[in-house]
């Protein structure tokens, strides 16, 4: 099958996972040559030059560019939700959703600033998932749709993917996978979520753990753990990423849910993130435990824990500059300034 038609199955997922292509070294080795003779110090702008030979090899072009960054926010309802495991009731997810699409959330904002595009993917609100302490969350096909459903938003001409997520209960269910995935126990991963505590997050805690002992041992691998504990949301920010990788389109990740779905990849592969960049540390606290786990340094941290993309979109206007200083700045010969003294 063709890198670019759309996997109908989790074993097709597999296989392309199996085929990700590597970082253009070339468009890398071009953006550190160029770096060398701009006029400053020599890794004077930090963080700005690693993430200029980032997207060079990750877009495969030198220099690189970011005049179409696109946010994509993947919705779906989690039958856990039930359990009262949030702040808010399931009927919120879809009613963020008609808020996105009236441009009256954060997401909107942040989107005009960074002049971004926003799409809004809804996955059958009106379909949630099983509850995952008494049934898998979803049966392979309708994990793979998902998964499907989110390769589909990686188009051609994208400079940038960010990506983020809303459904009330989905924190549940990130803290679900990745505890099975990574070990520990449901409370070393368990937060606030939308602002639970006491005995609410006591509960979300059980709900976690109860998940995590019913699956852990039946999964296959990390496709299967994400079809038992995921959402259809978070099976298809795993889709999207791994689209990306293959249109060769650098990724920004958001924020717990966002990362723990894409950490999904991980599992399988070490490599498959490395087109990636998480945007900032939540203020959920399973969070920085995750980064740490999968090699990832975040851009900032604000204490957000909002989702829906917003880190992520918050994180364009950083890689512009970063773009900006590499492409636009004068280089020592240029400009007439004496370089380092060897």
């Amino acid at each position: 099958m063709s890198r670019f038609e759309t996997p109908a199955s989790l074993d097709e997922i597999r296989a392309v996972m199996r085929e990700l292509p590597g970082p253009d070294t070339v468009a890398a080795e071009a953006a550190a040559a160029r770096e060398a003779t701009l006029t400053k110090p020599a890794g004077a702008l930090g963080r700005l030059e690693e993430v200029t030979a980032w997207l060079a090899a990750w877009q495969g072009r030198h220099p690189p560019q970011l005049e179409r960054p696109r946010v994509c926010v993947f919705a779906g309802n989690h039958g856990v939700a039930a359990r009262g495991v949030s702040a808010y009731p399931a009927e919120v997810t879809a009613q963020m959703v008609a808020n996105f699409i009236e441009g009256g959330a954060a997401i909107n904002q942040l989107c005009k600033l960074a002049d971004a595009d926003l799409r809004v993917y809804e996955m059958a609100l009106d379909q949630p998932t099983a509850d995952f302490t008494e049934a898998p969350a979803m049966d392979e096909d309708s994990c793979a749709r998902a998964a499907a459903y989110g390769m589909m938003a990686v188009e051609p001409g994208i400079d940038l993917l960010c990506l983020g997520e809303m459904g009330i209960a989905n924190t549940t269910s990130a803290a679900a996978l990745v505890t099975a995935l990574f070990g520990g126990s449901a409370a070393d991963w368990v937060g606030p979520g939308t602002g639970v505590s006491g005995e609410a997050l006591a509960r979300k805690t059980a709900v976690v753990a109860a998940g995590v002992e019913r699956h852990r041992d039946a999964a296959t691998d990390a496709f299967d753990m994400l079809r038992r504990l995921g959402g259809q949301e978070l099976a298809a920010i795993c889709g999207a990423v791994i689209a990306a990788r293959l249109a060769r389109t650098p990724v920004l990740l958001d924020g717990f849910a966002c990362t723990a779905a894409a950490s999904v990849l991980y599992a399988f592969d070490p490599r498959a993130l490395d087109h990636c960049l998480v945007s900032h540390v939540s203020a959920e606290p399973g969070h920085r435990r995750l980064l740490e786990i999968l090699g990832q340094r975040p851009l900032f941290d604000l204490g957000m824990r909002l989702g829906e993309a917003s880190g992520a979109a918050l994180a364009i206007p950083i890689l512009k500059a970063a773009v900006a200083c590499h492409t636009g700045m004068a280089t020592f010969a240029e400009a007439g300034v004496s370089g380092a003294v060897e």
